[in-house]
């Protein structure tokens, strides 16, 4: 049955028959749902929510009033046809957001589990946003975009399309992101620039201090040694052997934009 009978759907809803609603979802007052969408069990819809044709959504997503999902992406080359929007379990999407589906054909943007996007901003075609991030309110992230899991995007951040934003990364307000940020860092400026480690961000998700310490000698080669990148990742390689300093690794020689720099004269002191 498309619709399960545990699940509550406002008078005023308008639900495809194409549709599929799972147990105990709750459809609110002036929310449309187009075919071809699902929307598992445990689901909160405030009203008018509207999503559209092609969306997924699994367990227990609660998503407030006038956010619209599953939008056409805002590209000029889409052409129409078939694409995805899906999104995991425990996600929690706050008013007036969107996001859109991708935008070839059969192509998808992803959402995680257990993210928590705030107001009014857009995610947009083929991204991949992963686990447990915060997107805060005015964040905007563009096409064929790639966020981390834990990552923290501050109110008004802007992130250019093809970026790269690592695990437990955390962007401060207003800033401009125009390359890729390794992970476990802090970043800040209009013009993203590294400023230390995401040292309080690091502490909540349990890193031990043992790693943590060694990717404040990791940032130390990156940034302050005065080393060419290469030369840097070699001293790393060769010297630190944590998982997290192998992932810091890993993903800035699998960047093709390039990777933030340090902005000369940042204090030593922001490490700590």
């Amino acid at each position: 049955m498309p619709i399960d009978p545990s699940a509550t759907i406002a008078p005023t809803a308008r639900i495809h028959p194409g549709a599929v609603i799972g147990a105990r979802a709750i459809i609110g007052e002036y929310c449309v749902v187009e075919s071809d969408v699902v929307i598992g069990n445990h689901c909160l819809l405030e009203p008018y929510v509207y999503v559209k044709r092609w969306t997924t959504m699994g367990e227990r997503n609660e998503i407030s009033a006038g956010t619209a999902l599953g939008t056409d992406p805002l590209d000029k080359n889409f052409t129409g046809e078939r694409s995805y929007l899906r999104i995991g379990n425990g996600n929690k999407i706050r008013e007036h957001y969107t996001i859109s589906r991708g935008t070839k054909p059969e192509s998808v943007t992803m959402i995680g589990d257990e993210n928590y996007i705030m107001t009014t901003g857009h995610i947009a075609h083929n991204c991949v946003i992963g686990n447990r991030c915060v997107v805060a309110s005015s964040a905007l992230v563009a096409g064929y975009v790639e966020v981390g899991d834990q990552a923290f995007l501050s109110g008004g951040v802007v992130v250019h399309q093809f970026s790269r934003i690592g695990r437990l990364v955390m962007v401060g307000g207003n800033t401009r992101v125009n390359s890729d940020l390794p992970p476990y860092f802090l970043y800040s400026g209009f013009n993203v620039v590294p400023v230390g480690l995401n040292i309080v961000g690091l502490r909540r998700a349990g890193v031990p201090r043992a790693d943590i310490t060694q990717l404040k000698a990791a940032y130390r080669l990156l940034y302050r040694a005065g080393l060419k990148l290469d030369e840097a990742l070699a001293r790393i390689e060769a010297g630190l052997t944590g998982e997290y300093a192998t992932d810091l690794v890993a993903f800035i020689r699998g960047s093709k934009r390039g990777i933030a720099r340090e902005r000369r004269g940042a204090a030593p002191e922001e490490l700590d």
